[in-house]
């Protein structure tokens, strides 16, 4: 850059932080920066356009039109020349704006006067805010230079526009973050809970965005860079050998040691401004461009970036968790997505989770299941909305997020929260009698656990034993295979905290959404009806030995129940059946105690297994319906999918006659049979699965008390005629008849 525009671009710079400093109102600073602007650049005009709601940009500053139309003038987004830098977050750079594609005239301003058009986007991370505009009646495109100073006072807007320089009168000029945002996102966890934000990765707020001594700030960035470069190597080095994290992680290191983003970055700097404001700059200079890939694997590297970018950032400033700030009252974690390690840090301090990204079946929602924690995921824009400490409300049951509620909200929220702690008391009060229904048939309720801290609920929620443990999760936040002896030691905990009461464990069903962090990941088409489950413990029989060794261990004598996940046909039973007589046989020439009794089961996850031959049923000593997979094979839904899974309903009279047919071969075999799932838990659901004869249900602890409520007021035999009344009408769903029949009871 030549110098004499190098010392333009600082003085404009130190002009700009001479307005930050000073105490004037909003509206007075947004003119003072326009005049600015418009003087260094030699433009007639300079205006400023920012967002008063989602779709609407509205004139909040200009030198050269028409002063009357600031507040007055407002156009919508992807509207006229402006508007379509706000829509594409592009620059255009118009010699004859006037036959430029878009350009829409605004009479109120006077702008019929100027031929060029020079648009910037004003935006912080992806975070549209408006659009700064510089206009000349002389028609020429603007240079590269001058470009890049108007972007610089975009991004010094955006910062100012962050910390709150600008508020005044108008929806465009309120306060940032502190207006009341409602967050539609999808249900992960059911569930209420309010509580106070923490961010797990905290906004980094630049402050010091020009400085005087270059040099000094290039020295600032050396060090942070090499900083970050032996922590990304550290990292590095203590991979595991799990290829997706040697991926990342290796992404990283090409992005740090790139000698071209440190250039770009130490050039920023040269024009003016601080080391993290060259950051940032360059950060969101590769955002724009990367966002503008049509290429997947271009736009993943773009998450890479973000995330190397923040963490140089925390390095600059210092700011992090690592810092000592404590959490607030009751937290509500926000994350873009978080690992189950991560989360189970957090453990049962968190009153609720949001995630920007995140799906049904992710590592994160299966924890937040285990601890009871209400999870709303796809939540876009909270980590842009929320601040660390923001009042918020989560409602797991309908996926939404109240951030910042008025008092209406506030109070309708608090009156539903009464309502289900209401509901609670009436559970409790149940909690030790049978769910036995009024034409006397009892219904067996076990719950579905996954840590030892969801053992204490076993005699809580009214349970009768556990219908499903999850060994899975003890696999999932370790960095490595766990060994024989510390899986052992867990299982026999869970044995003594169940205290007689029957605990049913599932082998290892890793593989689809549920990849081991040490292993390496599967590149399949479709992971839900790949190498998973059974199948990897079968191709794997070494981990499975281990498993099975260290379940027989940890019984010492005490009854055993062991399932096998996603059995599909009878030779995998029998294949497996033989890994535990393997093992078995193995404990007893050891001189190990057997269990008393050890039964063997498999979860029915495919419709496959509804048909397999007499033989197995005749076999396997008991049988756990898996509803949530069954469901999405029986349908072609799958549950991960937001378009799908939820385009077809349980109660459909399809899917009842199947399960109605799985019931019946299993009272011809007379072999035991329950349902486990999240339909398992909705109590008109489970009250229907009752209805078709499954005798015993396995759900989240939470459910059990709303299911024995609804099972003890309801007779089966009627239930089951409108089920099949319905049916005979040619209904496709019998929800509407089952709700007509629950509205008679009230």
């Amino acid at each position: 850059m030549p110098d004499g525009l190098e010392s333009e671009s600082r003085k404009l710079l130190g002009r700009l932080r001479d307005t930050m400093a000073n105490q004037a109102a909003g509206q007075e600073r947004l003119d003072q920066i326009t005049h600015l602007t418009a003087d260094s650049m030699g433009t007639e005009v300079c205006s400023i356009y920012l967002f008063r709601d989602d779709e609407t940009l509205e004139l909040c500053a200009t030198q050269g039109l028409n002063p009357e139309s600031v507040h007055q003038t407002r156009m919508k987004l992807g509207e006229g020349l402006v508007g379509r830098v706000a829509r594409t977050g592009k620059v255009i750079n118009a010699a004859d704006a006037p036959s430029a594609r878009g350009f829409r005239y605004m009479p109120e301003t006077g702008e019929e006067l100027y031929s060029s058009f020079l648009g910037v986007p004003i935006q912080r991370l992806g975070e549209k805010l408006g659009v700064l505009v510089v206009q000349s009646k002389e028609a020429r495109e603007f240079s590269a230079d001058e470009i890049y100073a108007l972007e610089v006072v975009a991004m010094v807007l955006a910062e100012m526009t962050e910390l709150g320089a600008f508020v005044g009168e108008g929806a465009a000029l309120r306060a940032r973050h502190t207006q009341p945002v409602l967050i539609r996102g999808v249900t992960a966890q059911e569930g209420t809970a309010e509580g106070h934000i923490w961010l797990h990765e905290p906004r980094v707020v630049v402050t010091n965005l020009v400085a005087d001594d270059p040099d000094t700030e290039r020295t600032r960035l050396t060090d942070a860079v090499e900083h970050l470069r032996i922590s990304v190597d550290q990292l590095l080095a203590g991979a595991s050998g799990d290829s997706e994290q040697v991926q990342v992680l290796e992404a990283y290191r090409m992005f740090a040691n790139s000698k071209g983003w440190l250039r770009r970055m130490e050039e920023n700097i040269d024009r003016g401004l601080s080391a993290e404001a060259a950051v940032e700059k360059e950060q969101s200079d590769v955002r724009a461009r990367m966002l503008q890939a049509t290429d997947a694997y271009l736009r993943e590297r773009l998450q890479d970036l973000d995330d190397l970018s923040n963490r140089l950032l925390r390095i600059l400033t210092g700011q992090g968790h690592e810092t000592g700030a404590e959490l607030p009252e009751n937290p509500i974690l926000v994350a873009r997505n978080i690992g189950p390690g991560e989360l189970l840090e957090y453990g049962r301090q968190l009153r609720g989770i949001i995630l920007e990204e995140g799906s049904v079946g992710s590592h994160a929602a299966i924890v937040a299941r285990a601890l009871a924690i209400p999870l709303v995921i796809n939540a876009k824009r909270i980590q842009n909305e929320a601040l660390n400490g923001d009042h918020v409300m989560v409602d797991g049951d309908q996926g939404v997020v109240h951030l910042r509620p008025d008092d209406t909200v506030v109070s309708a929220f608090r009156d539903k929260m009464a309502m289900q702690a209401k509901a609670q008391e009436r559970y409790a009060s149940i909690r030790d009698k049978a769910a036995v229904t009024l034409c006397g048939k009892t219904i067996r309720l076990d719950m579905n656990a996954g840590l030892m801290a969801d053992l204490p609920s076993l005699e809580n929620s009214g349970a009768e034993g556990v219908g499903l443990f999850r060994t899975e999760l003890q696999f999932l936040v370790r960095s490595q295979m766990p060994k024989r002896t510390e899986l052992a030691a867990l299982y026999a905990r869970v044995l003594d905290a169940a205290k007689g009461k029957r605990v049913v464990f599932r082998t290892l069903d890793i593989g689809s959404d549920k990849v081991l962090p040490y292993m390496a990941a599967e590149d399949e088409p479709n992971p839900a009806l790949g190498w998973r489950a059974i199948r990897v413990g079968l191709d794997k029989p070494g981990v499975m030995r281990m498993q099975l060794q260290a379940l027989l261990r940890a019984a010492n004598g005490r009854p055993l129940s062991i399932m096998f996940p996603f059995i599909a046909q009878y030779e995998e039973y029998t294949a497996a059946c033989a890994e535990v007589d393997k093992a078995v046989a193995r404990e007893k020439k050891l001189g190990h105690a057997l269990p008393e009794k050890l039964e063997i089961g498999a979860m029915l996850e495919t419709p496959s297994l509804a048909f397999a031959c007499n033989k197995f049923y005749e076999e396997v000593e008991f049988l756990s319906i898996g509803g949530n997979d069954l469901k999405q094979f029986f349908f072609a839904a799958d549950r991960e999918n937001e378009r799908v899974r939820r385009r077809y309903d349980t109660l459909n009279v399809s899917f009842l006659t199947f399960l109605e047919g799985i019931v019946d071969r299993c009272n011809t075999t007379n072999t035991r049979l329950s349902f486990c799932g999240e339909d398992a838990g909705r109590p008109v659901e489970a009250l229907c699965l009752a209805a078709i004869g499954l005798q015993s249900l396995s759900m989240r602890p939470a459910s059990v008390g709303p299911v024995k409520h609804l099972l003890r007021r309801c007779n089966l035999d009627d239930v089951r005629k409108v089920i099949h009344d319905a049916r005979d009408a040619g209904e496709q769903s019998v929800r509407p008849a089952v709700m007509e029949y629950l509205r008679t009871l009230a």
